[in-house]
């Protein structure tokens, strides 16, 4: 399959098989992780692989149960941790725990994240992306005994599929690509371009379960409301104080 089918193939996988990620190859694909784009080629990032049963298991109850099916967790970090010690060996300032690098090293984790994700596809692999990361910042940051300046960004669950769900739909092209400068949306361009989501047969069945009035409502008042929204926002920027990451 070349790399424009396999990108276009993609779908979610929440269930897998029980066996084991051979050590090759998840060497090999963090090996991709790594050559990702960076900024200053600095590589403000770390990987946590995590495997044993044990930590899989508790990881997955930090994501709301989950992954339990999955041999694997990838937990990708901002990391000013290791530069900073490089820096203090070198007898150089340490200029990186404020919210630029917290940005730069959120880049540089989530381009490695999909690196990882694509090659991981190529051999065979399947994965889920767990946005859950952002809800328990800490407890993840405890069980995985991060250091000040260490913040995990993205949680892949990742092992060979024991299932071949259906594709999400997704945004038409004209919804997402502006050419040359922003065009803001009309109505009738919102009305248009949302039609495929809201038409969609899993989508309409969850608004039928739900009793709400529309998709946009599934979104607002049950799946990210914005009483959860506040309170995780605050949750996860005192983290990111405690982390060190917002001097000024």
């Amino acid at each position: 399959m070349n790399t424009i089918d396999l990108l276009n193939s993609h779908r979610s996988i929440r269930k897998f098989q029980s066996r084991a990620i051979e050590q090759d190859k998840m060497n090999r694909i963090l090996e991709c992780g790594m050559r990702a784009s960076n900024t200053g080629n600095m590589q403000i990032y770390s990987i946590i692989v995590t495997q044993q049963p044990d930590n899989v298991a508790a990881l997955s109850k930090l994501h709301f149960g989950q992954g339990s099916t999955a041999p694997a967790f990838l937990t990708i970090c901002v990391d000013v941790n290791r530069y900073h010690h490089w820096c203090r060996l070198r007898g150089c300032d340490e200029p990186y725990d404020n919210f630029l690098w917290l940005m730069s090293g959120t880049v540089d984790a989530s381009l490695a994240a999909q690196n990882i994700c694509v090659a991981a596809e190529a051999e065979g692999l399947g994965f889920c992306y767990l946005g859950t990361v952002m809800y328990n910042t800490k407890a993840i940051a405890e069980l995985m005994e991060l250091p000040k300046g260490v913040v995990p960004i993205v949680t892949l669950c990742m092992g060979y599929p024991d299932e071949q769900p259906a594709q999400s739909e997704r945004l038409p092209l004209e919804g997402v690509v502006h050419d040359e400068k922003y065009h803001d949306y009309s109505d009738d361009d919102i009305e248009r371009i949302h039609r495929i989501r809201e038409e969609f047969p899993f989508n309409q069945e969850m608004v039928r379960q739900n009793g709400t009035r529309n998709l946009a409502e599934i979104f607002t008042k049950i799946r990210y409301p914005k009483k959860d929204n506040v309170a995780i926002s605050q949750a996860l920027l005192d983290f990111v104080k405690q982390a060190g990451m917002m001097e000024q």
